[in-house]
């Protein structure tokens, strides 16, 4: 009988640790690559980064490497559990619980440092826009020292309100004053974003910059349009030009797998883009939003 417990027991340790295994990166530290033809140092493959609870579930972060070692996709899942026992309660003005999730090694060549995974139960400004339960991916292209840097009070909203030179802008959007949040910066939308324009939220892409430069992409999704299940996949606006050389999105992708039960939420078509020099830009541009109908251009998007 001991001898039956004792192999359970060792088969069930195994299967553990195997477990374990799925959610860590395989590869070894390796050097900074120099060139995009140099990526094929590293093995094709999906290698993921740091995990954290959220909920009664994980949310974890990953890269996607193709047949040459380039970054194809980078994103961010969600067990299904992880969308149980979330608190539902939010101080007034205040936003959610915040989960950082550093990004995998593998990653390295891509434009991004970490994602921020943000929660808010109740929503945030503007109301009757996105004050439903939702989730905000921040996936963001400088450090978390970095934003630590962005208080979003007093001098500092200057810095966030600085005028991004309009080549490096996402092509259509708009700054809208009054988003300025501490260590997110000032946010862009889309004018012609549904949510915008009379439709329902349920889903939206922002980007957000600080100090004239474009510091993060962000899908933002309610709780509820995830339960759907969906497997949504959409062309992205992006910028002309960027400053570092770096792989970079040009889609993003909402998908439910049901044989993991598994959600994910990823940039998606990741391409080559040499870094350019950034030129001064107008001082006005950064009030273009105050023109546009129907942006939230003196209420706050908040984490978003």
């Amino acid at each position: 009988m001991q001898n039956t417990v004792n192999r359970t027991r060792k088969r069930f340790l195994i299967t553990a640790a195997v477990a374990a295994l799925s959610v860590v990166s395989v590869l070894s530290a390796r050097p900074a690559l120099a060139c995009p033809e140099c990526d094929s140092a590293l093995k094709p493959g999906t290698y993921t980064g740091e995990a954290k609870r959220v909920g009664n579930g994980v949310a974890y972060s990953w890269v996607t490497l193709d047949e040459k070692g380039k970054p194809s996709s980078l994103g961010v899942t969600l067990t299904e559990t992880a969308l149980e026992g979330l608190v539902q309660t939010q101080p007034e003005g205040k936003l959610g619980p915040e989960y950082m999730l550093m990004v995998p090694k593998e990653a390295m060549k891509t434009g991004f440092q970490h994602i921020s995974l943000g929660w808010n139960p109740l929503g945030h400004e503007p109301p009757g826009i996105y004050d439903k339960a939702h989730f905000d991916f921040h996936f963001y292209m400088i450090t978390p020292e970095d934003r630590e840097k962005i208080t979003a009070t007093g001098d500092d909203i200057a810095t966030c309100r600085k005028a991004v030179p309009a080549a490096f802008a996402p092509v259509g959007y708009v700054y809208a004053p009054g988003t300025e949040v501490p260590m997110m910066g000032g946010h862009w939308v889309d004018p012609k974003a549904p949510e915008l324009n009379g439709k329902p939220f349920d889903k939206t892409f922002l980007y957000g910059s600080y100090d004239g430069k474009m510091i993060h992409f962000e899908p933002m999704i309610t709780k509820a349009y995830l339960e759907t299940r969906p497997d949504f996949d959409e062309a992205i606006q992006v910028p002309a030009s960027y400053l570092k050389s770096a792989y970079y999105p040009t889609r993003y992708r909402i998908r439910h797998d049901p044989v993991r039960r598994e959600y994910t939420v990823s940039l998606e078509g990741m391409t080559w883009r040499e870094g350019t020099e950034a030129k001064p830009a107008a001082p006005e541009s950064a009030k273009s939003a105050k023109k546009k109908p129907g942006t939230p251009a003196k209420t706050a998007v908040r984490r978003s």
